[in-house]
């Protein structure tokens, strides 16, 4: 996560200085998400079948070949728009092959009891990367310049693709391995659908999630420069890293928080207020013209994403069929992260006509209005459901 994150810091200010374009930052997000929208399901039943720990490594060889390619065009000059739809097409591939396998492997790792602990241990290394990526991207982006910079990137890939070659984990290690079903492709979507419908937490966590992806997610990332360029610090230093590490940072001290304390377990209606939460937060930067309510209001975002995530996530984990749990995953990972494609143009492209801040604040009311709205249906039935400790 920490390189992914200092490819996108260093890749986002160059096509930021280079083109000006909203919409090509809107893009950025569309096409890193779209994959998932299209094959989450696939690469969840893939999980199912194969080796999980393999299908993460040909996501981290894409990651670096992605890194390479960006260091070439830096180096030359010779980039383009297409270069830059091209590049961060083939990222969003690798993510495809990198997220679900995850969780499955994940499954592997902690067991069922301490499947919620992990599950958030897991989201709360994920955004130490993404608080790490902003400050050492921003070191390595005014020491070394983006052209080597990117090149040294493709080295913080290799740690997690030469641990998975020998790692204890996966189809191998596992005794009472359910036999796989056969990949059926995109039939596959149609099926884990049927077989959950039924299940009403996963339902619910589904629509919770992919409501607030489809507006919102973290489209407001890939615009961070133009935020910052508003807020008085339109440069590549401190500041503009700065706003980004502090949405990592409150995810971040949020994940050893709840950790440490066991506050907030799993529970059916409590991610609907959170995303509440997160609404008025990110609605808040989206108005504020003060730099460090700015970096305040990111903190909170972060820390309420994290909470409400990592809780869906376990609670979805916790209630798969064990024979069908990557499928599930994957169709989870086509709300929570597929649908963040269109975070891209109900923020970036809708930006580059009525402006970034009036985009995301249009983009927050809606996932606030839906959201209310699914805990007034789900609420009466939450009642009758118990979730595990």
């Amino acid at each position: 996560m920490m390189a992914d994150s200092i490819e996108h810091v260093i890749s986002y200010w160059i096509i930021f200085q280079k083109f000006h374009s909203p919409a090509l930052g809107g893009f950025a997000l569309v096409s890193h998400w779209l994959p998932t929208l299209f094959f989450g399901v696939f690469a969840g039943a893939l999980a199912d079948r194969f080796d999980p720990r393999r299908l993460i490594q040909i996501g981290m060889g894409l990651f670096m070949l992605c890194s390479l390619t960006w260091g070439i065009l830096f180096t030359t000059g010779w980039i383009e728009e297409w270069h830059a739809i091209v590049i961060l097409t083939v990222h969003g591939i690798a993510s495809v092959f990198w997220g679900t396998p995850g969780q499955v492997l994940l499954h592997d790792i902690v067991g069922r009891e301490q499947l919620p602990s992990g599950v958030r241990l897991n989201a709360t290394s994920r955004y130490l990367g993404l608080l790490a990526g902003p400050a050492v991207g921003g070191v390595i982006l005014l020491a070394f310049g983006p052209a080597y910079g990117i090149f040294l990137n493709i080295v913080f890939y290799l740690p997690l693709a030469l641990w998975l070659w020998k790692a204890p984990y996966g189809p191998r290690f596992q005794k009472n391995r359910p036999p796989p079903r056969p990949v059926r492709g995109f039939a596959d979507v149609i099926l884990t659908i049927r077989e959950i419908r039924g299940n009403r937490i996963i339902t619910s966590m589904i629509l919770l999630a992919g409501s607030a992806a489809f507006f919102v997610a973290n489209g407001y990332q890939a615009q961070m420069p133009g935020f910052a360029y508003d807020l008085g610090h339109g440069d590549e230093g401190l500041y503009y890293s700065m706003l980004l590490a502090a949405d990592a940072a409150g995810a971040l001290v949020a994940g050893f928080v709840l950790e440490a304390t066991g506050w907030l377990q799993p529970r059916l209606t409590t991610p609907f207020i959170l995303v509440l939460l997160w609404c008025c937060a990110l609605g808040g930067f989206a108005m504020t013209t003060s730099y460090p309510m700015a970096v305040g209001l990111m903190f909170i975002a972060g820390f309420v994403e994290l909470s409400y995530n990592s809780m869906n996530q376990a609670l979805v984990q916790l209630h798969a069929p064990g024979p069908i749990r990557g499928r599930v995953l994957g169709l989870y990972s086509v709300a929570q992260m597929g649908l963040r494609s269109f975070a891209g143009i109900t923020i970036g492209v809708a930006g580059a006509a009525i402006g970034i801040h009036n985009s995301l604040l249009l983009s927050v009311i809606c996932v606030f209005i839906i959201t209310v709205g699914l805990f007034l249906l789900i609420r009466p039935a939450a009642a009758l459901i118990r979730s595990p400790d």
